[in-house]
């Protein structure tokens, strides 16, 4: 009998509303797709493309991040400094070969329990289609990351 392949998602989640939309979903006992873990983070904006890439390198095959909507962020702008990542992000992600529909940005208010829902549903059913990542590891880095990897280092943050 041969397991059947699921997906791993790492979902990192605005504290104030799509955190708390998860919240909601779960005292709700709204079923979902099991496969994603949440990372709570404090805003959206806060969530920097390294954690993407730490994610993906680290084995999971989809990153999802949710957020308050445009307007509705606790930090007056956070939601907007996410998306200006993400779009970025994506254009990262083509250059090395990943699926940029690995990667999603929704916003989820604290209300939308039933949002959350149908999200994790989509993005697993999503990177099913898509297959597990598969990261070529060279010998030697893509001068794009090791000039990221190097910045990093000079912050203190490589581990």
């Amino acid at each position: 009998m041969s397991e059947q392949w699921e997906p791993r998602i790492v979902a990192f989640f605005c504290t104030w509303c799509t955190y708390t939309a998860a919240d909601l979903a779960g005292i709700s006992r709204m079923t979902y797709a099991p496969n994603a873990r949440i990372v709570r983070v404090m805003c959206s904006g806060r969530i920097d493309p390294q954690f993407v890439l730490k994610a993906l390198a680290d084995g999971a095959d989809g990153v999802l991040i949710g957020g308050c909507h445009p307007g509705d962020c606790h930090y007056q702008a956070g939601n907007y400094k996410a998306l200006r990542r993400y779009i970025l992000l994506k254009r990262v992600l083509t250059e090395m070969g990943i699926e940029p529909e690995r990667v999603r940005l929704e916003w989820i208010s604290a209300s939308e329990g039933d949002r959350v829902q149908k999200v994790m549903n989509e993005m697993a059913e999503q990177i099913r289609k898509l297959g597990p990542l598969q990261l070529e590891r060279p010998s030697q880095p893509h001068r794009l990351l090791a000039k990221e990897f190097e910045v990093i280092a000079v912050r203190g943050g490589a581990r």
